[in-house]
């Protein structure tokens, strides 16, 4: 492997980087939330122009607060995708006059549909399925269709622990991408902290016949108990014994965690595995927006170097 020597690089995370990581993140997404989307003065400040953003719609979160972010983000020179969740919208009228007032007063054309973490649907949908099958994405033109994935398994989908439900769901929806959308699609995964089951899910879905680009999701730069929670919350699997084993090691207990090296080992398998369904990185910034994009950046940046690795 190549090493990289980047300024900004920790003590604790001793393990080599390979090349192939600046490539990777060279077109990273991110995630924000209105609320601290709000605090945020300047974005353009913050991310390379044309960023992806998605924006979590949280329960509870207006509307309004989700449309005024996604027009602030479009104005400031993003491409925006806001999520749908299923769960919390109560009946097509109310999915027609969302995906209407993203369209009209922010320019969207990208969205996120999903389940949404909700346990009973407020109204008529209770999963992504249920949204697509409408229509309402294609009848407004949008370009972009990206779903949820989950590597580790999600015992909201399968509360038996297999994996069945959720691979009927993927298959459906590489069938609605072939035949019935003209929106490209992806699937955007739940953070995780170890490359290894995330290879061998991508290796499995590819025997299924699912072609899908996958958008890896990781937990960007934050402190090891900030991430404990979150991942608690979120239902995180067995790659949780990564944070686990950093808590017992004294010299990395109160350093910031950050993907690298999760990131570096994708990096190696996609260099040997060029048809491997990974496309990019998406970025959940539970440090902070900031702390995550200066870390993204770093190696981006070094990827448009001249003569960079």
């Amino acid at each position: 492997m190549t090493l990289l020597n980047f300024p900004n690089r920790r003590a604790g995370n001793e393990n080599p980087i390979h090349s192939g990581l600046c490539e990777l993140l060279s077109g990273y997404s991110i995630e924000v939330v209105p609320r601290t989307a709000a605090k945020v003065k300047s974005f353009s400040t913050l991310l390379p122009r044309g960023t992806l953003v998605y924006i979590a719609h949280i329960e509870g979160t207006p509307i309004d607060a989700m449309v005024t972010t996604a027009r602030r983000l479009a104005e400031e020179g993003f491409a925006v995708m806001p999520h749908f969740p299923a769960r919390l919208i109560e009946d097509r009228r109310m999915l027609e006059t969302w995906i209407g007032r993203y369209r009209e007063e922010a320019g969207v054309e990208r969205a996120l549909v999903l389940a949404g973490g909700r346990r009973r649907p407020v109204g008529a949908f209770d999963s992504s399925m249920a949204l697509l099958e409408t229509g309402l994405f294609d009848r407004f033109g949008f370009s972009h269709l990206h779903v949820a994935g989950h590597p580790e398994g999600s015992r909201d989908i399968d509360p038996d622990g297999s994996t069945r439900r959720a691979d009927e769901a993927l298959r459906w929806k590489q069938h609605f991408a072939q035949r019935h959308s003209d929106a490209r699609m992806a699937i955007v995964t739940q953070f995780l902290f170890d490359a290894a089951p995330l290879i061998a899910w991508s290796e499995r879905l590819a025997r299924m016949g699912i072609t899908l680009p996958i958008h890896v999701g990781v937990a960007g730069p934050a402190k090891l108990q900030t991430l404990m929670k979150y991942a608690l919350a979120c239902g995180v699997g067995p790659s949780l014994r990564v944070l686990q084993k950093r808590a017992m090691d004294v010299r990395k207990l109160m350093l910031p965690y950050e993907p690298t090296v999760m990131l570096s080992e994708l990096a190696a398998y996609r260099a040997t595995r060029p048809d491997s369904l990974f496309e990019q990185v998406h970025i959940f910034p539970l440090g902070g927006v900031r702390a995550a994009a200066e870390w993204a950046n770093a190696y981006a940046a070094r990827q448009r170097e001249p003569g960079a690795a």
